[in-house]
């Protein structure tokens, strides 16, 4: 062999050996970065929350009450805004189920006619919130007796719904010591029936006794049964009001919102989240909504946290989808 071939021989040796140490970095570069963008899809997942967001139909009763808004048009409002879950309010088809004296066929009609929507959309039916159907707290036991027989049918028509609960009012008396038993036993009866049709019985923090945190949490360690349990809601800790109702006088006693989370979350079967107004950086103004979504996430909870806009400088629709990002925002937060 001549010395120019020998020559050659080593300048393809060393182009070969570089090629090979190239190709090799570049595999390895490749499978870094495979490794890395994988790391990267786990990270994201595993601070992803299980925490679904659903549309409570309260947030539309203006639309509905003041404006005559079709309430069957929940489901496609519900869809278009992007929520995932609905939770109906039985007082906004009174009009129509009344007019029935509430009558089998009205509230059979009302059952198929919500489902057929909500499936339509492809969107999960969650809850009824069931309003004016009796005092359940009521200290006399006819009369408790009577209301928790008049939300048999409400359940019935959760259960034909596909939900999984029905959230009642503890109303009847604002005097502790009487509200304590009285909350207890309406709800045993209430719970014995729903239990039978595999539908919960929960109750939200909404005006007098119920709003204490620890006097609603007393309850539900009485009555200890499975198919009880709670709807926080982020706003209605108002105990004590001006004129001694519920729901509308000015609020004169407000119990710590944050502490009150904390003592109902341990019962939650689902949870509200109320809403009123907004900074310009989207933020509520008179709820710290990290803090309590913190306090919800801490409890261990993975249901659904439903969007409950009640305020009056925004719209209806404006309001909603400014709740829903809020709520986005903190969830997507690690």
């Amino acid at each position: 062999m001549t010395r120019r071939s020998l020559a050659q021989n080593s300048i393809f040796s060393l182009l070969a050996v570089m090629m090979f140490t190239f190709i090799s970095c570049k595999q390895n570069a490749k499978k870094e970065n495979a490794e890395e963008t994988v790391a990267e899809e786990v990270a994201v997942e595993e601070t992803k929350s299980e925490i679904k967001i659903s549309l409570a139909q309260w947030s539309i009763h203006k639309m509905i009450l003041e404006e005559g808004v079709d309430p069957y048009t929940f489901a496609e409002k519900a869809s278009k805004w992007g929520f995932e879950g609905l939770e109906y309010v039985s007082a906004l088809y009174y009009k129509e189920l009344e007019a029935a004296n509430f009558s089998e066929e009205a509230m059979n009609n009302w059952v198929a006619k919500s489902k057929a929507e909500s499936e339509k959309y492809g969107l999960e039916n969650l809850l009824i919130m069931v309003d004016g159907q009796g005092d359940i707290a009521s200290t006399d036991a006819a009369t408790r007796k009577a209301a928790v027989e008049n939300h048999y049918k409400w359940v019935d028509a959760a259960a034909a719904l596909g939900c999984h609960s029905i959230r009642v009012n503890l109303n009847g008396t604002q005097e502790v010591e009487e509200w304590i038993p009285a909350s207890v036993d309406g709800l045993t009866q209430l719970a014995t029936y729903g239990k039978e049709k595999g539908i919960n019985i929960i109750v939200e923090n909404h005006g007098g006794p119920s709003s204490n945190g620890q006097l609603l949490s007393e309850v539900m360690e009485k009555v200890g049964m499975d198919n009880v349990g709670t709807l926080p809601d982020f706003g209605n800790f108002c105990i004590k009001r001006e004129a001694g109702d519920y729901y509308s006088s000015k609020c004169l006693e407000e119990y710590d919102r944050y502490k009150g989370m904390e003592e109902l979350m341990p019962y939650a079967k689902g949870v509200s989240g109320k809403s009123y107004d907004f900074d310009a950086e989207g933020n509520e103004t008179t709820i710290d909504f990290a803090r309590i979504i913190d306090i919800v996430k801490d409890a261990g909870y993975t249901g659904y946290i439903d969007v409950e806009y009640e305020g009056n400088v925004l719209s209806e629709e404006e309001g909603i989808l400014a709740t829903k990002k809020l709520i986005e925002r903190i969830l997507a937060q690690p």
